[in-house]
């Protein structure tokens, strides 16, 4: 018997057993799952308790919840979603959803997780066809308490993930590898007087987008591990109205190549918080190579902290920082070669640039400018290599 059929006949082994509808797959001594924690990313896909599951077998998705086949057939959203349906009703806990199979879902449609939900895919789902608004293949609005442990999508997909209006997210180890659209949208604009709050993404791979990687709009509250983004039509990471945020770091090559966004993009009051901008946008490192621009501070955003970068060969702007307030770049250090030069600019409908400190760079083959002259506008510790700089 092979691995994963062991694996299976376990599981049905336990549902025989069992009459709280908890399956259980084998893990090691070191890992642990409970319905109410977000369950390490460090996990293998699958392990830990489960309450419901989606199984392929040759052509055929059977979902079972316990003991209790609720689906069978050859559609796998249909599949998933029966087993999302099994749990508990009304449930104040995360119940888990294990899917163990790879199949295709049509770009026109969802798999839909209501609050206290856990959804883990062993598997890859390929987006097919075409389809319009909000679909996604993982999708969730006016939810609380939803969780997406492992996630890999393909195909052409409108977004990969979207999150609409919601409280206690956790992303863990997510992989798209795309031909088309936006990778991962978490935002409140179904009800913007709302905040979407306390988000964690652990660990974000995204490639061929024809738009960003991971895009967030009226979010407060967004702890975000690593974004890797790889020929993607538009940003890496872009913030819209997002406060309270921690980026450990993005990693961008090739984004936004030919356009104006960036491999880390701030836009849309980002970081305001009522009329000022404390720090409270957190970043760890940017990594650019190539693309349209490497950072970008646009439309009265600020209150950010960018501790490395490490940009090269962008094809606008290697770092843009327009009409934004209390921005620090390269905290800690960093290096800037050849591509577009550093500018700090303005347009007439905003406010000019406030309280923005570059430090600690080596500028090789490109240059730095500010233009209209901001206020208090800090230029320290630049190394400028076959470079110029003109500043105020």
């Amino acid at each position: 018997m092979g691995r994963r059929s062991a694996l299976l006949a376990t599981a049905g082994a336990v549902a025989l057993l069992t009459t709280a509808g908890t399956l259980t797959t084998p893990a090691p001594a070191t890992a642990t799952t409970t319905a109410s924690a977000p369950t390490r990313t460090a996990a293998a896909c699958g392990e830990g308790s489960y309450q419901a599951e989606a199984v392929r077998s040759g052509g055929t998705w059977t979902a079972r919840r316990g003991g209790t086949v609720v689906h069978t057939g050859g559609d796998m959203r249909a599949a998933v979603q029966a087993a999302v349906n099994s749990l508990t009703a009304g449930r104040t806990a995360k119940e888990r959803v294990v899917v163990r199979g790879s199949g295709t879902v049509s770009a026109g449609s969802r798999i839909s997780l209501p609050s206290y939900t856990v959804l883990d895919v062993c598997g890859t789902i390929d987006v097919t066809g075409s389809g319009s608004g909000d679909q996604a293949p993982v999708y969730s609005r006016g939810t609380r308490d939803v969780e997406v442990q492992h996630l890999n999508v393909t195909g052409r997909p409108l977004y990969g993930i979207f999150m609409r209006n919601v409280h206690n997210v956790v992303l863990g180890r997510i992989d798209m590898r795309l031909s088309s659209g936006l990778g991962v949208r978490i935002d409140n604009r179904g009800d913007t007087s709302q905040w979407t709050r306390n988000v964690r993404i652990d660990d974000v791979y995204v490639s061929g987008a024809s738009s960003h990687a991971v895009e967030t709009y009226g979010v407060d509250g967004i702890t975000i591990g690593t974004v890797t983004a790889r020929n993607v039509g538009e940003s890496g990471l872009l913030l819209n109205q997002t406060i309270n945020a921690t980026v450990t770091r993005v990693d961008a090559d090739g984004a936004g190549t030919g356009t104006g966004y960036a491999a880390f993009r701030m836009a849309n009051r980002n970081g305001r918080i009522g009329s000022g901008y404390p720090t409270n946008i957190r970043v760890g490192e940017v990594i650019a190579r190539g693309g349209g621009r490497g950072v970008f501070c646009v439309s009265e955003s600020g209150g950010a902290v960018i501790d490395r970068v490490n940009i090269s060969d962008t094809g606008n702007n290697s770092v843009l920082i327009e009409n934004c307030h209390n921005v620090t770049l390269a905290a800690h250090s960093g290096s800037v070669t050849g591509g577009g030069g550093i500018r700090l600019a303005a347009r007439s409908e905003f406010a000019n640039n406030s309280d923005i400190t570059v430090q600690n760079l080596t500028v090789t083959n490109t240059s730095v400018r500010e233009s209209p002259c901001g206020t208090n506008t800090t230029f320290r510790n630049i190394t400028l290599v076959n470079s110029s700089q003109s500043v105020c």
